[in-house]
């Protein structure tokens, strides 16, 4: 009998973060620590795993890809994207397994063994990415992504790092835009790359639909410049010479057409695919048979103690052999999902946190809520880029003062001067 896909089981986890980054990503995106496992049962004894973060994933399973899977071969799936994250990594994990071999073989040919990876951290202040490079290097992470932001002060940033990091480390650094346009751009990015040569990537540094802006920025700024593939159009990003390579988040089909398109161009990029091991494994699959995937891969598995395999994948040297057993040639601690399984309601309450920007001189602004500062800032109502600036977060203390500032932070955001 043909091998059909019989069940679905979805099943959302609640993963404890590191201590570090569960500070920093409580005013943001708290909600990466849910996860959705899907188990695809099959009329024989394989199962396929697959995982998706519901609340950051290029793609949501949903209930009718999980009904419409049922009975069907997972080698007639292969490609379908609509599918989502989790089911269709499940699927290339199934099909694997039922012809003996490693997903990659169902995504192209093998044109190296190992992918490098990089460590991921959000914004957060100098001595808080000390403490994350640190444990980057000592497990064998040789790159690191994080965030360029306004509200910290980037220079008083990476000079920290400046004082340890050894020669071969790499710092990929992503603006998400904040720098406006290339007059604000153009003179930090050029001081950066002047102080910090391990500095390696530049995301994003302004919109991405500023063509001219961008196309500025690249002819005056020596260090790679990378742009999320899609906007402007590949083409036009080609043409117009405004970036050095991409950024790839999104399904195998997506992913094996961008990668082409790439390689046709010669533009490096990195797979951005966030998750735990299961998502780790699958793009290291990704990885080695796209030619171009050169930059190191963004997975943030980093960020968590469980990784939700019983053989979690080494680092070693900035990179991660991929493995080779059948489907992602990994095994599920089944353990693992029944320690941390989640009841309904799969969200997090947001968490009630004063963030205050302050600036040299006593200016400061407190906001209530996180996009209303990405509000501010990215229409130019802040500084950018000002020397001494320091984001501060401050939780509940449960004092009247706190609530008040609070309460006065939600209607909008709060300016005064502080006598220093």
């Amino acid at each position: 009998m043909p091998l059909q896909i019989t069940a679905v089981e979805r099943i959302t986890l609640n993963l404890p973060f590191h201590p570090v980054p569960k500070q920093w990503t409580a005013r943001e995106v708290y909600n990466w620590s849910i996860v959705e496992v899907c188990r695809v049962l099959t009329n024989s004894d394989l199962v396929g795993y697959g995982e998706t973060l519901p609340h950051y994933t290029w793609g949501r399973v949903s209930e009718a890809a999980a009904n419409r899977v049922i009975g069907e071969n997972p080698a007639s799936l292969l490609g379908d994207d609509t599918l989502g994250a989790g089911l269709q990594m499940a699927v290339y994990d199934l099909a694997g397994k039922a012809m003996g071999v490693p997903s990659h073989a169902l995504m192209g040919r093998k044109v190296r063994d190992y992918c490098p990876i990089a460590w991921w951290a959000i914004d957060m202040s100098a001595e808080a990415w000390v403490s994350e490079v640190k444990d980057a290097l000592a497990e064998g992470y040789t790159a690191f992504k994080t965030k360029h932001r306004p509200w910290f002060d980037i220079l008083e940033q990476l000079d920290a790092l400046n004082a340890f990091v050894p020669p071969h480390f790499r710092f990929d650094s992503d603006a998400n835009a904040f720098l406006l346009n290339a007059g604000h751009a153009i003179p930090i990015l050029k001081e950066i790359e002047r102080r910090y040569p391990w500095v390696a990537i530049f995301e994003t540094p302004i919109p991405q639909g500023d063509i001219e802006g961008s196309r500025k920025i690249r002819q005056q700024v020596q260090t790679p410049i990378a742009m999320h593939f899609g906007e402007p159009p590949f083409m036009t990003a080609v043409r117009e010479e405004v970036c050095d390579g991409f950024v790839c988040a999104c399904g195998v089909a997506n992913m094996l057409r961008q990668g082409t398109l790439a390689a046709e161009a010669k533009k490096p990029f990195f797979i951005q695919l966030v998750g735990t091991g299961l998502t780790t494994a699958h793009a290291m699959h990704l990885g080695v048979v796209l030619t171009m995937a050169q930059w190191p891969a963004v997975t943030c598995m980093n960020m968590y103690p469980e990784k939700l395999l019983k053989e979690p994948l080494k680092v070693e040297g900035g990179y991660i052999r991929v493995p080779e057993g059948p489907g992602l040639g990994v095994e599920v601690d089944e353990d693992a999902l029944e320690r941390y399984r989640m009841e309904e309601p799969y969200e997090h309450p947001k968490p009630r946190l004063l963030l205050s920007v302050k600036w040299t001189g006593g200016r400061v602004t407190h906001y209530a809520d996180i996009w209303d500062m990405w509000r501010e800032f990215g229409r130019g109502n802040e500084p950018v880029d000002e020397r001494g600036v320091r984001l501060h977060v401050t939780e509940d203390d449960g004092s009247k003062e706190w609530e008040e500032l609070f309460t006065r932070a939600q209607k909008a955001p709060v300016r005064e001067r502080i006598d220093e």
